[in-house]
């Protein structure tokens, strides 16, 4: 189990945003802040050969960096993504350019919240975000329609 890098008594639901050390509250994130060991982390070159150790705060993002306490209950289950993967229909959605240039919009900005606000206004991204819905959290007339289908396959 990991503990705060500030404190050292709680388990981390945080990270700091420039230099990734792991923390437990905002009185940590102020503590570290002030003491002014944070230190941005450089984006580590692919092409160099170096044998430094890989620090906690280099390792990549997980889902947990990314969700507070309250929101893991919404994660999504391994299973019900790799449906997403497999879906024939996403597929075929995702073969739209203007569908990838809109969800390219939504990952690289800065404030999500208003990028996919925005997206929801374009018929293609509300289809795109439907289609994924269904497979994420299927209705019970989907399931019964899906096991229908799957009965009438010759």
């Amino acid at each position: 189990m990991q503990l705060c890098g500030v404190c050292s008594e709680h388990v981390p639901k945080y990270r700091c945003p420039a230099c990734r050390i792991r923390y437990c509250s905002v009185s940590c994130f102020k503590r570290h802040k002030d003491d002014d060991s944070c230190h941005p982390v450089k984006e580590s070159d692919p092409a160099s050969s170096s044998s430094t150790p890989v620090t906690s705060a280099e390792q990549p993002w997980t889902v947990e960096d990314l969700l507070d306490e309250n929101s893991q209950t919404d994660k999504v289950p391994l299973q019900k993504l790799q449906q997403l993967g497999d879906s024939e229909a996403l597929k075929g959605l995702l073969r739209n350019p203007h569908l990838r240039r809109l969800m390219m919009s939504v990952d690289s900005s800065k404030d999500k919240g208003k990028a996919i606000k925005d997206a929801m206004q374009e018929p293609l991204f509300v289809e795109f975000a439907d289609q994924c819905l269904k497979i994420i959290e299927p209705t019970e007339t989907q399931n019964d329609y899906d096991d229908d289908d799957d009965d009438d396959e010759f």
